[in-house]
């Protein structure tokens, strides 16, 4: 194979899916001989980036200025020095700064421009960008569909669906249920001792991701009798006072206060998993895919969440009977009720993988270079 410079186009390297897919890319590219190259304004995952030997160069082409467009020569430049192959843009402002700089490069020496759509944005002729790629790659068929929905002259060849994926090694399968892990997190978050069933609602403080919901659904499995306790890690953020303690005001109406654990975000999710005995993925706004779920599933705990977007899509294929209509406030608690008496049993392998997600992206740089 050709060896290829790759140059990776995104607003910051912070954290979220898209800073942690760019470093997967790059890890890819790097073990497999080739440049990587990543623009970003930089943040706390670039010495993480810089650790895998990625080249990275500091621009702002994320801020949301009319002084943005001062980048475009810049990009240009940089695409000529490092003689990029492929340009891959992650985000719509670094995509039409790229797309820009592309255009002022003659024909023959210009790389082939990539898009991913991480997400579901609002349709546009801003966010149209992300579907202008010679190849626009879709983390799954829900944003493949949703794409071909909003922007309808879109050429279904050129998008490509290529799942996120997990390192099977960081959430190793584990048999339910893992007293030990149960303990681990009771000694850190006394609230969720005892030997009721445990939720997990991974997500961010922000009202869009259903933490509402999960509290009601906890008030509903302890009305039935049921010593549930809900632990909701990386709800506690900073600047989200107000919110959580709009939440912890819905647990205390409730009487579910002293079953609730509202925290940061916890590095071991994994065993946060394990110690688990249902995982909730309710949030109001339709994903573009849907970790938790592979997540969870991997580690071999059922999951429960609404039947739209990616997680739907996963769940419909992974686990059916974790479905549930959208907003039916009642179907969930009946749900969550029988997966937690008759869980589901895992599958023995996780199709999601991280290394199938890095080997089709490459496949995909290398098919475009060849022509």
């Amino acid at each position: 194979m050709r060896r290829l410079t790759v140059v990776q186009l995104l607003p910051e390297l912070d954290s979220g899916g898209v800073e942690r897919s760019t470093l997967e890319i790059a890890e890819a590219l790097l073990r497999d001989g080739h440049r990587a190259v990543v623009v970003s304004a930089g943040g706390r995952l670039l010495p993480q980036l810089q650790a895998l030997g990625a080249q990275h160069i500091t621009l702002g082409i994320g801020r949301k200025s009319p002084l943005v467009l001062r980048h475009v020569p810049a990009l240009r430049r940089l695409f000529a020095d490092v003689d990029a192959d492929i340009v891959h843009a992650r985000s719509r402002l670094p995509a039409w700064l790229g797309w820009r700089a592309l255009r002022g490069m003659p024909v023959a020496a210009r790389p082939h421009f990539v898009t991913t759509a991480h997400g579901l944005n609002s349709p546009s002729r801003y966010s149209a960008i992300m579907a202008r790629g010679e190849r626009t790659i879709c983390v799954s068929h829900t944003v493949r569909d949703y794409l071909l929905t909003h922007y309808p002259a879109l050429d279904p060849a050129r998008l490509v669906v290529i799942p996120r994926g997990i390192d099977p090694a960081a959430f190793p399968h584990k048999p339910a249920p893992d007293h030990a892990a149960r303990a681990r997190v009771a000694a850190l978050h006394p609230q969720l001792a005892g030997d009721g069933p445990l939720l997990l609602m991974p997500g961010r403080g922000t009202r869009l991701k259903g933490h509402a919901d999960g509290i009601a659904l906890l008030a509903r499995l302890r009305a039935e009798g049921r010593d549930a306790r809900l632990w909701m890690p990386g709800a506690v953020q900073a600047g989200r006072a107000a919110y959580i303690e709009e939440l912890m005001q819905l647990a205390r109406d409730t009487g579910v206060d002293d079953a609730l654990a509202m925290t940061e975000t916890t590095p071991a999710i994994a065993q946060a998993y394990a110690a688990s005995d249902l995982v909730l993925q309710l949030s109001r706004k339709p994903e573009a895919f849907g970790r938790t779920v592979v997540e969870a599933l991997a580690v071999g705990r059922p999951v429960l969440g609404w039947d739209h977007g990616g997680v739907g899509e996963l769940l419909r294929e992974l686990q059916p009977a974790g479905a549930v209509a959208t907003f039916d406030a009642d179907a969930l608690a009946r749900t969550a009720a029988a997966l937690l008496d008759d869980p589901p049993v895992p599958a023995a392998t996780m199709p999601y993988s991280l290394q199938a997600m890095q080997d089709a992206t490459l496949a995909l740089y290398q098919a475009l270079e060849a022509g």
